[in-house]
Parts: C-alpha cells; sequence; structure tokens
C-alpha cells in the first residue's frame, strides 16, 4: 500500500504541475506561459512517478525489469490486437453509421485530427504512443495494475485503477481537449468508456505477460480512433457501444478472476520487485 501511495502521489503531482499553466488560467490564476505540447508533456506524470517510485524501493534492479517490460514485444498476436482492432472498430462504425443514419463512408479523416492539423497518421501515432501510450501505462497497467492484482482479481483491479485513473484527468476538466464542454452526463459516459478500456487492457496487459509495449500501444491506437477527424458523434457512440460489448465479452469468456487464459500479472509489495 505505501508503494501505491507513493506512485499514485507523485503521478498526480508531476501531471498536475505540468498542466497548471493550462488549467491555472482558467481559475483566475496568474501562471507561467503555456509551452507547446503541454498537454502532452503533462502525460508523462505516471511513466516518470513509475520509474522514480521503483527506484525509491527496488533501486537498479527493479528499473531494469521495468524497462524490459517497456520492449517486450511477444506475444506478436497481441501486439497486432493492439495495432489493427481499434481500427477495425472505426471502420465498422463508420459502416453501422452509414447504415443506420444513411451518413456517407468517407474514412479520409481517419489521417487528420483537428487539434494537430500538420500531423499525418504516423506522426499522431507516435505522439500518443510518446505521452500517453507509454506515458500512462507504464505507470497504471506496468507498475499499479500488478500491485492492486495482488489482493483482488483482475476486473476488481481494473475497476478499482480505473478510479485513480479518471482522477488523474481532474485538471483537464478546466482546460483540456475534450473534456471543458462535457455536461455531467458526458461525464458519466467518459468514466464508463474509460473503465471499459481499463478491462481491456488488463486482459492485455495479463494475457501478453505484463507487456507495457502492447497496452501502449493499444492506448495510442484507440485514442486515434476516437479523435481522428473522421469521427462524429455518432460513429463514437458507435464505436463506444462495440467496445462495451467487446469488454463485457471478455469478462465472460476470460472471466474476471485473471481477465486471461494464464494467472494475473502479479508483483510482490515489499522488497522485491
Amino acid at each position: 500500500m505505501k508503494i501505491l501511495i507513493t506512485y499514485f502521489g507523485f503521478a498526480y503531482i508531476i501531471s498536475w504541475i505540468v498542466w497548471f499553466p493550462l488549467y491555472g488560467q482558467e481559475l483566475g490564476l496568474k501562471v507561467m506561459p503555456i509551452i507547446p505540447f503541454q498537454h502532452g508533456i503533462g502525460g508523462l506524470g505516471p511513466l516518470v512517478a513509475s520509474f522514480l517510485t521503483t527506484w525509491i524501493y527496488y533501486k537498479n534492479k527493479g528499473l531494469k525489469k521495468l524497462f524490459k517490460k517497456c520492449i517486450q514485444i511477444k506475444p506478436i498476436l497481441y501486439l497486432v490486437i493492439a495495432l489493427l482492432t481499434p481500427f477495425l472498430l472505426a471502420l465498422i462504425a463508420t459502416i453501422m453509421n452509414s447504415a443506420i443514419n444513411e451518413a456517407p463512408i468517407n474514412l479520409s479523416g481517419l489521417l487528420t485530427v483537428k487539434e494537430f492539423p500538420n500531423f499525418n497518421l504516423l506522426t499522431f501515432f507516435i505522439y500518443n504512443l510518446i505521452f500517453f501510450g507509454f506515458g500512462e501505462e507504464v505507470g497504471w497497467r506496468g507498475f499499479a495494475l500488478p500491485r492492486i492484482q495482488n489482493k483482488f482479481n483482475a476486473l476488481t483491479s481494473s475497476i478499482l485503477l480505473t478510479i485513480f485513473w479518471a482522477f488523474w484527468h481532474l485538471p483537464l476538466f478546466f482546460n483540456g481537449p475534450g473534456y471543458t464542454s462535457m455536461e455531467f452526463t458526458d461525464v458519466f459516459g467518459w468514466f464508463f468508456s474509460l473503465l471499459t478500456g481499463s478491462i481491456l487492457l488488463s486482459w492485455l496487459f495479463n494475457s501478453s505477460k505484463g507487456s507495457i509495449l502492447i497496452c501502449a500501444v493499444f492506448h495510442s491506437t484507440i485514442d486515434i480512433a476516437f479523435t481522428a477527424d473522421f469521427a462524429d458523434q455518432n460513429i463514437v457512440n458507435y464505436m463506444g457501444f462495440l467496445i462495451t460489448v467487446w469488454g463485457i465479452l471478455t469478462i465472460i469468456y476470460f472471466k474476471p478472476k485473471n481477465l486471461a487464459k494464464i494467472e494475473r500479472e502479479k508483483k510482490p509489495a515489499y522488497n522485491k520487485v
């Protein structure tokens, strides 16, 4: 528990300090000038927190093992799933939108995003992979999840982690792309989508024997699918529905205990990595 409290404390403090120029001005506070990619840089908080906490409690041995998980590319099957399934869901959602609402199918917007009009798909993927894929997943799944799974089953751990994960986003509701316009019902839907994503990420993490790389890739491609220019509100809703169904089927098939066909990933609470 002490280790997790240390980690979450560092993750919140680091990200919230970096984001302060973004939301501080909305609170009427005098802040420093905003720098390019400040939102993304704040996303590195969980990564920095995980390495810092690992060094404090486990020193170099722990850092080496954590880094090894960051570059673990196998099993390849799960890497392919992480890379391609969000785009497949986006395609299915677009087809559903066309069939239900008679909207034209236009996937060209999948290659662009309004937040960064000069980015192409590869550039936006790399941006997401660095700042939010590895930036978040080294911490949430790589560090926190296996330690929570010491005490709880995989499903309960996913739910508990979602609460901490959601609270980390709090400053973005004052000045964050897509957050400031949310109504109460939107926030509820956002939290539920975060929970579904947490379940799927736990499934990928446990099934791949703790590959942070695979989780980082999935986090990145999901973000792209939901924020690309082609995704109007109907398509976003259909993608949310599809991911929810996927999450429910994952729980039913892989069972709450491990959310995998193998034993869930665990870490000893003290003294060992």
